[in-house]
């Protein structure tokens, strides 16, 4: 078979809806490839490489259903080793393709190593987009041309007013835009948790093909009952699911934490929509139909929460990455130099939220934001992580974790390395926020009250010690201004018990 065109699909461009393929082209082959690059450049959780490569291959399979010719690699193959430019290279010349496409990848060295390929080439190229997101690469930076600070509150209320989401001509429905004051209920058992939608699968054979590989992973994963939704299929399953069970109560709970609960009402949508089996836009055309059709059910607050959290946060921070890049990456505003603690890999430690935040990380591949930005993220600020380090971390760890909105989360809202580019002050807390949105505090081996003592709350004294440490750097702002004064209040006894505490658990993290 002759072809006179090669098309690029990666791994997290798994939309069956993409203009590419509503028409057989016989001249066309598509290039799938399952690369050591990409399971090499940071360390991986098993869950997110095996979840990556069973929707790849079910996605390939889907489309040689349709008729479209499909070159696929394996990752025990030979080629798998080499890298993306050799890969497309060694096609090219396979085919003798005369022209090349791809869409346009979401992370900056993705495209930085596709662009200097191509521009390499002596055939014709191409690059199309994704057609999956709400907003171009650019539109933040345009949209906040000019400005110095880029709100997120400013952003979210453009898109609901271009997009007609839960609006009322330029009004928002309810006259109120936002509803964050009343989605931060302590979970106590009030409601009863509908079990969690799985899709179990046997990975065994595949696992195999890993270990033969020598892919180097970490983390826990039942072969026998692999629960991830891997394509276009089951993720629509699993958003009416959310619809119909959980988002009667997504809103009242989103920012809770409770130790019998891995889930609570969270979608787990995450996955599906950053490998683009679902677009954004039918997530949020799906919620807000059953919102409007079930409104003696579901109240308003608890579609907004999520309203907010896809078509503003998930396209906010987007834009804040593609605006930034490349050196981003690099910023440590705060310079923080420590390397992580092995509990990070193991989930040792007596520190209960800590625990009960890294097990949930380890075992599902997943934790919801509070989990990840108030207790795993907060410690590895106030324990003065480089954030280099958080980065990889949290890049590997979960499953949705792709670049373009990990780097943001974390080095920006979760570390403050960028200096206050996406949050105008860092998210930092002693134990009162955990113990307010969480049970994880009870029968804790610490005392949550005490700030100093072998028996206090480590997220206490090092609160307060961040807060001296770093307080030349937020002298000038005004959000920081309370705390600090409340800093200064403390006597210098009292100040040197809590530093002195503080920087036993910054050098001997996993002893506590």
């Amino acid at each position: 078979m002759e072809y006179v065109t090669l098309r690029l699909i990666l791994g997290d461009q798994l939309n069956l809806q993409h203009s590419w393929f509503t028409q057989k082209d016989p001249s066309a082959v598509y290039l799938m490839a399952e690369m050591r690059q990409e399971t090499d450049y940071v360390n991986h959780h098993i869950q997110k490489v095996t979840g990556f490569f069973l929707a790849m291959r079910d996605f390939a399979q889907e489309l040689q259903n349709q008729g479209h010719q499909v070159h696929y690699i394996r990752i025990t193959d030979g080629m798998a080793t080499k890298s993306l430019p050799e890969i497309l290279q060694h096609c090219i010349d396979t085919y003798a393709i005369q022209n090349f496409e791809y869409q346009l990848p979401d992370e900056y060295r993705l495209d930085v190593q596709l662009k200097t390929f191509c521009a390499q080439l002596s055939i014709s190229h191409q690059a199309v987009d994704t057609e999956h997101f709400y907003t171009t690469r650019e539109e933040l930076g345009q949209f906040f041309a000019g400005k110095k600070q880029f709100l997120m509150e400013t952003f979210y209320r453009m898109m609901r007013k271009k997009h007609q989401v839960l609006m009322v001509g330029n009004d928002p429905l309810g006259n109120q835009w936002n509803f964050d004051h009343d989605n931060r209920l302590k979970f106590k058992n009030q409601v009863p948790v509908p079990p969690m939608a799985v899709f179990p699968k046997d990975v065994t054979a595949l696992l195999n093909e890993l270990a033969q590989a020598e892919v180097q992973t970490f983390g826990d994963i039942e072969p026998k009952c692999f629960a991830w939704p891997i394509n276009r299929k089951e993720a629509l399953i699993q958003l009416n699911y959310f619809c119909e069970h959980l988002l009667p109560h997504f809103g009242d709970y989103e920012d809770a934490m409770h130790t019998e609960q891995a889930f609570l009402f969270h979608s787990r949508l995450s996955f599906v929509m950053n490998t683009k089996m679902v677009s954004p836009k039918e997530v949020i055309d799906r919620v807000v139909q059953h919102f409007y059709a079930n409104q003696e059910t579901i109240t308003l607050s608890q579609v907004e929460g999520f309203v907010r959290q896809i078509i503003g946060w998930r396209e906010y921070v987007r834009g804040i990455y593609w605006h930034h890049m490349p050196d981003y990456a690099q910023r440590n505003a705060l310079d923080n130099t420590y390397p992580l603690p092995e509990m990070y890999w193991t989930g040792k430690t007596k520190m209960n939220c800590m625990q009960q935040a890294l097990g949930l990380s380890l075992q599902n591949a997943y934790a919801h934001h509070i989990q990840r930005l108030m207790v795993i993220g907060n410690f590895s600020l106030l324990t003065q992580r480089h954030p280099d380090a958080v980065d990889a971390w949290y890049l590997g760890v979960y499953m949705d974790a792709l670049e373009w909105v990990e780097l943001p989360n974390t080095r920006s809202m979760s570390q403050y390395a960028d200096g206050g580019i996406l949050a105008t002050k860092p998210y930092v807390s002693s134990r009162s926020y955990i113990q307010k949105m969480s049970n994880y505090c009870t029968g804790c081996h610490y005392d949550v009250k005490s700030r100093t003592g072998e028996q206090s709350c480590p997220f206490n004294s090092l609160y307060w010690n961040f807060l001296d440490d770093k307080k030349a750097y937020f002298t000038k702002n005004q959000r920081m201004s309370m705390m600090l004064n409340l800093l200064g209040k403390i006597q210098p006894e009292e100040l040197y018990a809590i530093k002195k505490r503080a920087s036993e658990i910054i050098e001997n993290p996993d002893l506590f």
